[in-house]
């Protein structure tokens, strides 16, 4: 299995068939975009250090927020293509009925379609550039993905 090719894995075993995403609503491309981050995230912090899963939440919250996906979503803006552009207002102009209470009602839209873009990505087997975004997002921000050290606990 190629690295970038997990939906396209998943399609396989469980027999379905590939779907078409431009088809999608963009809050489904978020729903499903809104996990992808997170796996990329808790795969980050995970790797990088085997701690209680207290300290592991505290560090995936700090990063698996709305702020956090629509400063990204900002940086990256000029570096999105033509297509990722307009996932991402589709997503950010979606009507949401629900707002994190964490969060402000443009950091939310915001958040919504840079959440849709990765799902979209993600669904057409471009994993690696949703990665990509991710990464460079991050280091745009300075975001370390981990404050803590390996303080050697292990379960």
């Amino acid at each position: 299995m190629e690295e970038n090719r997990l939906a396209s894995y998943i399609v396989k075993k469980f027999q379905m068939r590939e779907a078409n995403t431009k088809g999608y609503s963009p809050l489904t491309l978020a729903f499903i975009g809104d996990s992808v981050f997170d796996l990329i995230i808790k795969t980050i912090i995970v790797e990088r250090a085997n701690q209680s899963v207290n300290h592991l939440h505290e560090n995936v919250s700090e990063l698996v927020r709305a702020k956090t996906q629509a400063d990204m979503a900002d940086i990256l803006w000029d570096d999105l293509e033509e297509e990722e552009q307009a996932v991402y207002k589709r997503g950010k102009n979606a009507k949401i009925y629900r707002i994190a209470k964490n969060a402000t009602r443009l950091d939310y839209h915001k958040a919504t379609g840079f959440e849709a873009l990765i799902g979209k990505l993600y669904l057409d087997n471009q994993l690696e550039r949703a990665i990509f975004l991710v990464k460079e997002g991050m280091e745009r921000l300075n975001i370390s993905p981990v404050k803590m050290e390996d303080k050697g606990e292990r379960y």
